[in-house]
């Protein structure tokens, strides 16, 4: 990478007047990676999208660690918080919140323990039955450490493993209604996943040239962000659609049936960088000559 956390070129300020967008999202499957920096630039290309906090988990195969704090990017992460993310899996988000205080327990990812191991996810979106589905797992017995709907997707997993992740994703977002982009992370595997709808928005690259000559498959809010680690746009995300990136590569799955096509506006004209190919065009499209 040409800059470090600590580049000039990436320091940035808070503005108390600016603008509170949505959350952003990133993720990366990568032998031979350092998956934690290309999250924290994946990161910093979608800080647009969401200022309040920034979060990455990162996993081994063994044991996922996190690390996340309330600010901006380059005040969350340093070169030494970077070093001590050690993986070849990972996730990372930047939180606007829609459902849930501004304060620290609501950062994420979140990461969760099931009887198969444990889970992180970061959520884009705003769920519309989170009440009813946290009482629900509350008669179960489960315990809820935030005031956000994203928990109670963390939650909706870490219940449905029990041994094979894509079923839990499946069944978990059988449950949720709302708009949702998901990064999901297992020990060993990446996930991302958008609702029946795709309300917002979701994308998958490629970036090659590994040290093991394989493949790295990055997930992204945005196309910007695919930009800044260098990867290549393969395309967006379906609505319903699951896409599953392990050692194997790359596998595509119906979550849940697709209904239709119904991108918020507001990503096009607002929530978005002008740069991002959101459905096929920019999200700020050239004005045409004419009277």
């Amino acid at each position: 990478m040409a800059f470090s956390p600590d580049s000039p070129i990436l320091r940035a300020s808070p503005l108390s007047e600016s603008p509170k967008e949505e959350c952003g999202i990133f993720g990366v499957f990568g032998r031979g990676e350092d998956v934690a920096r290309l999250t924290y630039f994946g990161l910093f290309a979608l800080q647009h999208r969401g200022q309040e906090s920034a979060g990455i988990a990162v996993s081994d195969g063994r044991h996922i660690d996190v690390h996340k704090d309330m600010g901006l990017v380059t005040q969350v992460f340093d070169e030494d918080s970077l070093r001590h993310l050690k993986g070849h899996v990972a996730i990372g988000h930047t939180r606007y919140s829609t459902t849930g205080s501004s304060v620290i327990r609501n950062a994420q990812p979140l990461c969760g323990t099931s009887v198969a191991g444990q889970v992180a996810v970061a959520h884009n979106g705003n769920l519309v039955n989170t009440t009813e589905l946290r009482d629900k797992l509350q008669t179960l017995g489960l315990s809820f450490d935030t005031s956000n709907d994203s928990e109670v997707i963390s939650q909706l997993l870490s219940h449905y493993f029990t041994s094979c992740i894509e079923e839990a994703v499946q069944r978990a977002i059988s449950d949720l209604k709302g708009a949702f982009s998901l990064a999901i992370m297992s020990r060993d595997k990446l996930i991302g996943v958008r609702d029946a709808y795709g309300v917002r928005p979701l994308c998958v690259g490629k970036l090659n040239g590994a040290s093991d000559g394989r493949a790295t498959y990055v997930l992204a809010s945005e196309t910007c962000a695919l930009n800044v680690v260098g990867a290549q746009l393969i395309r967006e995300v379906e609505p319903g659609e699951m896409i599953v990136i392990d050692d194997d590569g790359l596998h595509e799955y119906e979550a849940v049936p697709k209904v239709r096509n119904a991108m918020c506006l507001f990503e096009f004209i607002y929530f978005a960088r002008p740069q991002p190919d959101i459905r096929q065009v920019s999200s700020r499209s050239e004005k045409t000559d004419g009277p």
